[in-house]
């Protein structure tokens, strides 16, 4: 096994991991990479390099190249059932839709007649309602978006219905969340908590709620925590393991919480997504780099 890159707890880890596998490193030179969404249809990575204030594309065998810039300080992306990209602007405030012909269009930007603070994470379920949240990350500084005062209350976890255009606010007992990803089935929605404030703990968490009728969320509870660093971005595999960005690499949560192993990288991870022909390949935005690993895994 490559000790310096996999770190094994637990033997299911084993079952998830190619041993051989190395890490490679096939960007240098961001200031902080973050939303990786894969597009199988043409074989490349998007990702945000956040205060550069740009979007980036990564293509096998090519050097990366700029796909948007100025991006108005874009973090999370993902890609909705109808391939379109959609992305959290930090700058703007708001959720977009990248159609296919280029043009932008304004999914979520106000809730209850105040402008939302800062999406941060966005996914898409299977029917069409997109989920993200809503932290003030982006508004803190001048570093990441544009410094301000938060204008929503709470911190705010929104579904977006796809056929009316309603927000509705589905968890608001957050400190900041961030990261967020269904279960393979849908049946559950896990959330970063990177700032937790709902009880007396302090520590960062990844919570994980109940999906009630496709729409609705019960049964809010504590899915597991981390050893080092804060839970930020993460995906789950087809068989309901949750791989999440770490402060020394990338974490392994069997579906029961348990730490099973690690994946080493040597800067902090911010986000991470399954892509390749496969949706084996492992692409991590650590810091200012873009990771990538084969896994014995695919993404769900």
């Amino acid at each position: 096994m490559n000790a310096s890159v996999f770190v094994t707890f637990d033997p299911r880890f084993r079952q998830l991991i190619v041993p051989s596998a190395e890490l490679e490193e096939l960007f240098d030179g961001g200031r902080w990479t973050e939303g990786p969404v894969w597009f199988a249809d043409q074989n490349l990575l998007l990702f945000s390099d956040i205060p550069n204030e740009r979007m980036l594309r990564y293509v096998e065998g090519q050097p990366v190249s700029v796909f948007r810039q100025p991006s108005n300080f874009v973090n999370g992306n993902t890609r909705d059932r109808q391939g379109r990209l959609i992305s959290c602007e930090h700058g703007g405030r708001r959720v977009i839709r990248t159609e296919i012909d280029g043009s932008i269009s304004v999914l979520a930007e106000t809730y209850r007649g105040k402008r939302l603070n800062s999406p941060n994470d966005v996914v898409v379920k299977s029917d069409g309602s997109v989920w993200f949240t809503d932290p003030t990350y982006g508004i803190m500084s001048n570093y990441e978006g544009y410094q301000a005062e938060p204008e929503q209350t709470h911190r705010n976890v929104f579904r977006l219905d796809p056929v009316t255009g309603d927000l509705e606010a589905v968890v608001d007992d957050f400190g900041q969340p961030n990261g967020l990803a269904f279960s393979p089935d849908e049946t559950r929605l896990y959330i970063a908590d990177s700032a937790r404030s709902h009880d007396d703990a302090a520590e960062p968490i990844i919570r994980v709620f109940d999906v009630v009728d496709g729409r609705r969320l019960t049964n809010g509870r504590t899915f597991c925590g981390l050893d080092n660093g804060i839970p930020d971005g993460f995906r789950l595999d087809v068989y309901g393991n949750l791989w999440t960005s770490a402060g020394d690499g990338v974490h392994c949560f069997a579906p029961d919480g348990t730490l099973i192993g690690k994946v080493l990288v040597p800067q902090t991870v911010a986000n991470l997504c399954f892509g390749g022909a496969r949706r084996n390949r492992l692409f991590i935005t650590a810091t200012r780099s873009l990771y990538s690993i084969y896994l014995a895994t695919i993404g769900a």
